[in-house]
């Protein structure tokens, strides 16, 4: 079992930044594959950014690339999610996820998820 625990959401102007945190406990953290998804009011959940176990390997979805970072701290257990240039579209509650390889995740899929935490960007 992973637990995974998200923090650093709040209400941000369109145009700031906010960096999410997400601190994972359980099994070995450099074995799995991290991932931030994203759920907006009345939408299906969408995948933002994926890290291979390493760190060497990032994927981003296209309406994130170049305004968010996802990065890992595997001696922290640690991954965030930096987002810059927010703009009111990316209001959406955050999720934090652990996989056993990056392909899981970018079929929009995790084996772990956390609670989530809520994004909001006004204009």
């Amino acid at each position: 079992q992973v637990q995974l625990v998200e923090s650093g959401g709040g209400l941000v102007q369109a145009g700031g930044s906010l960096r999410l945190t997400c601190a994972a406990s359980g099994r070995t953290f450099s074995n799995y594959a991290m991932g931030w998804f994203r759920q907006a009011p009345g939408k299906g959940r969408d995948f933002v950014a994926a890290i291979t176990g390493s760190g060497g390997t990032i994927y981003y979805a296209d309406s994130v690339k170049g305004r968010f970072t996802i990065s890992r701290d595997n001696a922290k257990n640690t991954v965030y999610l930096q987002m810059n240039s927010l703009k009111p579209e990316d209001t959406a509650v955050y999720y934090c996820a652990a996989a056993g390889s990056y392909q899981i995740l970018r079929a929009g899929k995790a084996d772990y998820w956390g609670q989530g935490t809520q994004v909001t960007v006004s204009s």
